[in-house]
């Protein structure tokens, strides 16, 4: 007994760029919604006092703490482009252009993640 070919699931939208687009998009927003709790707790060591801030600062310049703030960067980076990218749909229309430019969005936030990442070293 097989399922009729035309009520089967189908997957292949998922392998389409602009679907991989809002599936980053969404990603990336869960990501920083995580991150939130740390940007807090060095808030909360600020009010503390200086001492405290200044331990957490230093942790701070390890380099695999500089690697994953270039790591927030281009989730910053992806997920403003790609909210960007949707307002402009919404707004606008569709446009044929819109593989180009998520393909532009995620290159842009390659391009500046790795530049905060050599300015930081």
């Amino acid at each position: 007994m097989s399922i009729p070919v035309e009520t089967r699931r189908t997957t292949a939208h998922r392998r389409q760029g602009l679907w991989i687009a809002a599936l980053v998009h969404r990603l990336s927003g869960i990501a920083l919604a995580c991150f939130l709790p740390l940007h807090f707790l060095a808030l909360g060591l600020a009010i503390e006092g200086e001492a405290r801030l200044d331990s957490f600062l230093a942790w701070t310049e390890q380099p695999v703490v500089k690697l994953a703030e270039s790591g927030l960067v281009f989730l910053l980076t992806i997920h403003l482009l790609g909210g960007l990218r949707i307002l402009y749909i919404e707004t606008v229309g569709w446009r044929p252009v819109q593989k180009i430019v998520a393909a532009a969005i995620g290159a842009a936030a390659v391009l500046l993640a790795f530049i905060f990442l050599v300015r930081v070293f």
